[in-house]
This record gives C-alpha cells, structure tokens and sequence, in this order.
C-alpha cells in the first residue's frame, strides 16, 4: 500500500499475543501499531486480588484499589507489547481502554474510531466444536467493519518463514466480497505477491480473477458442509505454495450462521494453522480517513 499500514493490535501479554506481533510484522513491515489493551475490572491476577484482599470490611478500599492496580497492570502490558512491535519494526504505541463487557464489540468499535487499516488479534488456533461461539477473535472478526487478520497460535517454523517472503493466496469465487478481499490484499499486503485461490466445489464462479492468474485446488469432503470442504482445499494450497497467508472474504451473515453453518470466511479462520485475514462486506479497497493517532512512541 502507499503508506504505512495503520495497525489495531489487541494484546494481554499471552503468547499468543506476542506471537501476534511478530507474524503482523512480517506481513505488515513498518506499520504504525496501536498495542490495545481493552480491560475489565477485576482485572490482574488471582494472587494479585488475594494481596489487596483484606475482608468485607473493606470493601470500598478493595474496589478502589483493584481499579487502581488493574489500570496499572493493563499500562504495563501494553508497554511491553509497545516494545515487543518496535523491535519487530513497527512505530508502536500503548493504548488503555476500559471495558465495560463484550471486548469483541468495544475492540471492532474502536478500529472503526481509529480508521484502522486492519485489526490484529491473536487466536489459540480451536478448530471443530471447540470453537464455535465465544472467543473475542470470532466476535471482532462478527462485528468489525474493518479487516481483521487472526494469527492461530502455535505457529511452526516453516509457517513463520513464509511471513516476509511467502505469497498471500486470496480465495476466490468471483463475487463481490472476493473482489474486495482481492483489492483490500492488495492493498494491505503489497510487499507480496497476491494470488487468487479458486476452490473448485461444484459450483460456477461468478467472474474469472481480473487477471486471469490464479491457483487451483479440488474441494473434498463437500458433504461436511460446503464451507469447510473449501477451507480445507485454501489451507491445503496455503500450505503448498508457503503461503504467508489466507484471505477471505465475508458475507456477513450473523454470527449464528456464519459460524454453525459453515461460510468459508469461519470455516478458514478455524481450520488454517497460517495467518488469515477476513475482509467484511463494508471494507474499503481504497485509502482510509486519517485518524489521530494517541501519543507516544
């Protein structure tokens, strides 16, 4: 893209946080990064509420105190991702928010604040049952307007060489959303080399890609579900090709549908062991609004 990436990066001090750093750098090279903790009290840790702990008697002062500390303890992790992304080549800055609940939709709702190019979020990578419903990755990826890359966590070695040099495949259909995605990768990720992947699963593609070059894999297991059969056929080309990553396009369906009854977008978030990124209905191909961005760093 023309200028730096504008970057919303949610992080907690998980390693799959850190992992999130580092595998968005690699596909994102010299972004300007919000490292974004969004807290609830009681937040910190169960040894840490035991500390400030001292009986019902003190219940004002426990409350008083468990804001204070919680405060503190998210400034200290967004710090430390802060450096954590400078030294992976970003211009980082820390950003607190307190929540107040549902952190998938006050995360989705800041991006849009921000006018962040593209949200980040770490993922522990659930696949099947284990991940339908619930994690604050599906929920940011159910309401944002902004693209949003998942980075499944453990990553092997040869998934983190592909990062900086491995093409980016883009599944394709021809529809409206796959255009999007094409042009949103495009955008985002110009350092690689963008491809369209085109899964063929029985049904006629819309368009052709616009020029033409595209990679081709058969869909299996159909009868799993039709999302499904054409993720499994995007991760098994990622995996081919040393892909950096995989790029899909949502319909946006609610998230009940998109996740239960398998759309490829959901299906691909939970089967890829690669950095997906999913492109909503609403997401801007184009330049974004300038948004001002918080001091620091």
């Amino acid at each position: 893209m023309m200028s730096p990436a504008a970057v919303l990066l949610g992080y907690d001090g998980s390693p799959e946080a850190d992992v999130a750093i580092e595998a968005a750098a690699g596909l994102l090279p010299a972004a300007h990064a919000w490292i974004t903790c969004l807290w609830t009290p009681p937040f910190g840790s169960e040894a840490l509420r035991r500390r400030l702990w001292h009986g019902s008697d003190h219940l004002d002062e426990f409350i008083a105190a468990i804001e204070r500390e919680g405060a503190a303890e998210a400034e200290r992790l967004t710090a430390q991702g802060s450096a954590l992304a400078r030294a992976a080549g970003w211009r980082a800055d820390p950003l607190v928010e307190r929540s107040y609940g549902g952190a998938g939709l006050e995360f989705a709702v800041l991006a849009g604040k921000l006018a962040a190019d593209v949200v980040v979020v770490g993922s522990r990578g659930l696949g099947g049952a284990r991940a339908v419903l619930g994690s604050v990755s599906d929920l940011i990826v159910h309401y944002s307007s902004r693209p949003v890359l998942v980075v499944p966590y453990p990553l092997l070695t040869a998934e983190r060489s592909a990062l900086r040099a491995g093409p980016v495949l883009v599944g394709w259909d021809g529809s409206a959303g796959a255009h999007r995605a094409l042009a949103v990768a495009q955008r985002l990720f110009g350092v690689h080399r963008v491809v369209p992947a085109l899964v063929v699963d029985g049904v006629t593609p819309e368009a052709p890609p616009p020029d033409g070059a595209h990679l081709t894999a058969v869909a299996t297991g159909i009868h799993a579900g039709p999302g499904r059969g054409v993720a499994e056929a995007l991760t098994g080309l990622a995996a081919e090709h040393a892909a950096a990553a995989v790029v899909v396009g949502s319909r946006g369906r609610s998230a009940v549908r998109e996740i239960l009854l398998g759309s490829v977008a959901m299906a691909t978030l939970h089967r890829s062991p690669r950095p997906v990124l999913v492109v909503p209905r609403g997401a801007l191909a184009a330049g974004r609004s300038a948004a001002v961005p918080p001091a620091g760093g």
